[in-house]
């Protein structure tokens, strides 16, 4: 097979690579995933790059491909219709805020001073 760029390999082509050589076709996998993530801005590609590592972790646990789809389907629905998905952001109005950050501190830090002094 002549080479393709990670745009222009059709379907047809990319059943026929994972048939003939499973390992090619998976660096192909990963190259179009990584080539499409560093498309996108830098917060995005914080983004993509841990939903790509859930749906990564899904693939390994799962017992085979179909049951590995079901639950990157049930993701998906989840992410639409579930708490803060897109369903209420439309309905609600309940935008996201751009400005949060995200490495902020969820729980509250203690001073190891304050610990010895109750010792």
């Amino acid at each position: 097979m002549q080479e393709k760029s990670l745009t222009t390999l059709d379907f047809n082509e990319a059943v026929a690579l994972a048939r003939q050589n499973p390992e090619a076709f998976e660096q192909y996998r990963l190259d179009a995933i990584e080539a499409l993530i560093t498309c996108a801005s830098w917060k995005n590609q914080q983004h993509l790059r841990r939903l790509q590592w859930r749906i990564d972790q899904v693939r390994k646990r799962a017992p085979n491909p179909t049951a590995a789809c079901v639950k990157i389907y049930q993701m998906m629905w989840e992410s639409f219709t579930g708490n803060s998905g897109f369903i209420d952001i439309i309905c609600d109005g309940n935008y996201p805020n751009q400005n949060t950050d995200n490495t902020t501190p969820k729980a509250k830090v203690l001073s190891l001073s304050d610990v010895s002094e109750t010792k």
